[in-house]
């Protein structure tokens, strides 16, 4: 460590000499002592403020990700215009799970960069919810999930209308909805066989971005409601990665129901009369006539 801390002493010029900008997104983000140790004096010995800096790598790096996370499974939606393998249930549940943390984090203040990404995939949520309704032919219920969520947001983000205490419990709640919210899903990949329309980028990446939240939750919130949902989500994204690799090469249940049947081996009995059965091409021998002639 200590040769990695001489090799960077020549940057001190540059890091001295940072924009205002990039300098202040530094301090905003490090604090003013982790700035100075990391940044200016180049210092990487000091634990505390290398995990802060990796906690915060990981969680903007979780914010870029999750802006995408999910467009793969809308795309896979509007081309398939179908929601085959896809548990309108798990949707819905996860949406409340996500609304009320997000509800929960915004109040209390909690750094952004630690849940930031539970209101990009909410958005998300909300337009594949949408689709999955529309093409199960129930649009009548999509524009009614809608106007409920608005309700529900504009009830969870007053606080003259929700105090903390409340949404202190919801948050419990929300915890255990984010984990149920996954078993629909696996029950449904059980009962088809097939992973059908769901993403593996999907579903990789929320494996990955389960795991990194744990790291950054221990390191930038104090906050057990919260860690244990990601703990519990990060074990159920685990089986439905396993599902994932298990199904990846398994066919689609319409592909089985078009595979062809194997033609059945004629029996014993049928290869025996049918050699004593006269063929269409096959003459008949006259045999005696009992019509007398005179």
């Amino acid at each position: 460590m200590e040769a990695l801390q001489s090799a960077l002493q020549p940057l001190r010029p540059i890091t001295a000499n940072l924009p205002g900008p990039i300098r202040d997104l530094g301090v905003s983000l490090l604090g003013d002592v982790c700035y100075q140790t990391l940044i200016l004096e180049l210092d990487p010995t000091d634990s505390n403020c290398l995990k802060l800096a990796i906690s915060k790598g990981l969680g903007i790096g979780i914010i870029g990700a999750s802006s995408i996370v999910k467009v793969p499974q809308i795309i896979k939606l509007l081309n398939s215009k179908s929601s085959a393998g896809i548990s309108f249930l798990a949707y819905v549940l996860e949406t409340s799970s996500y609304l009320i943390s997000l509800a929960y984090n915004v109040r209390n203040g909690f750094p952004f960069s630690t849940f930031g990404e539970t209101a990009l995939i909410l958005g998300q949520n909300v337009i594949i919810t949408v689709l999955v309704l529309n093409y199960s032919g129930r649009a009548s219920a999509a524009a009614l999930f809608v106007a409920a969520l608005a309700v529900s947001a504009a009830t969870l983000f007053s606080s003259s209308l929700l105090d903390m205490k409340t949404l202190g419990y919801l948050q419990a709640g929300a915890g255990v909805l984010g984990v149920a919210s996954k078993v629909p899903q696996i029950a449904a990949i059980v009962q088809q066989g097939g992973t059908g329309q769901l993403s593996a980028f999907t579903v990789f990446n929320y494996l990955a971005g389960s795991l990194s939240r744990i790291f950054t939750t221990l390191q930038e919130v104090d906050d057990k409601l919260i860690l244990y949902g990601f703990i519990a989500g990060f074990a159920l994204n685990l089986v439905l990665a396993a599902q994932m690799v298990y199904y990846w090469n398994a066919p689609s249940p319409k592909a089985r129901g078009k595979l062809p049947e194997a033609p059945m081996a004629p029996s014993p009995s049928s290869s025996a009369t049918g050699s004593s059965t006269a063929t269409p091409g096959t003459p008949k021998s006259k045999g005696p006539t009992t019509r007398r002639r005179g």
